[in-house]
């Protein structure tokens, strides 16, 4: 399990390169992802491999397709990879995921441990599918026991992609700069219109009560943001609420 700083960690034991697995001598510095994004000023080899990676990044969207298509509706949750076993945090991702199942949803989490392999526990518990779209990462994760199906992606933007397509909604739990990624990307397509009836809640108002304050007091107040704007999420500390309020708005 990722604790702490990634820097920190020693090598990786294994390596997940999409489909490809590599253990010992074999793993390769680096990501698919950093390879990608990562260009050397005046270092023009990229144009005779770029057109190449554009199949590679076609791939992941089709095998992400494949995967998930015949998926029932869906609830993304999101929240932090440190979260441990046993705490109140753990405890209520276990009872979202199950709560979620027996609303008649599935559940996708990242796939990893803490908060997503609780939400995945839960509803594996609760005989739901539970789902996980893991990613490649210099220290390795992998995917967590209670994910029945798994996708393991090299771009981060395909995988983004998979958490929205196939869900009608988000419930986050308290969660480092990840889950801030994925609540923000969430809060712009819902506020841009790209995409629809798409629920967002805050599970646990101690931890984003200060983050709402900040688009309150400072966003909304500089005109940098519309107060209509703080209509797009929920903030919420009970469960049952949680998930009354991200499956409400779903035509089923």
């Amino acid at each position: 399990m990722f604790m702490g700083n990634p820097e920190a960690q020693g090598p990786p034991e294994e390596q997940h390169l999409g489909p490809v697995v590599r253990r010992r001598e074999q793993i390769t510095p680096g990501t698919t992802d950093q390879r990608l994004l990562d260009t050397e000023g005046g270092d023009s080899e990229w144009v005779h491999t770029d057109p190449w990676r554009v199949m590679r990044i076609q791939s992941e969207f089709v095998e992400g397709f494949g995967a998930l298509a015949e998926l029932p509706s869906a609830i993304s949750v999101f929240g932090s990879a440190r979260t441990r076993p046993g705490t109140p945090e753990y405890e209520a991702g276990t009872r979202i995921g199950r709560a979620l199942v027996e609303a008649g949803f599935a559940v996708i989490t990242g796939g990893g441990p803490g908060a997503m392999e609780a939400a995945n526990k839960g509803a594996r518990e609760a005989k739901g599918v539970s789902v996980g779209l893991g990613i490649e990462l210099p220290f390795e994760q992998g995917l967590n026991p209670h994910v029945d199906i798994g996708v393991n992606f090299r771009y981060f933007f395909v995988r983004k992609t998979m958490f929205v397509k196939y869900a009608q909604g988000f419930v986050v739990l308290p969660g480092g700069l990840g889950t801030l990624d994925e609540l923000f990307e969430a809060l712009t397509l819902v506020q841009t219109r790209k995409v629809t009836r798409f629920p967002i809640v805050l599970f646990g108002s101690a931890y984003w009560g200060g983050l709402v304050d900040w688009l309150r007091d400072t966003v909304v107040a500089q005109g940098k943001a519309s107060e209509h704007d703080l209509l797009l999420f929920h903030v919420t500390d009970d469960v049952d609420e949680a998930v009354s309020l991200v499956t409400k708005e779903v035509g089923r």
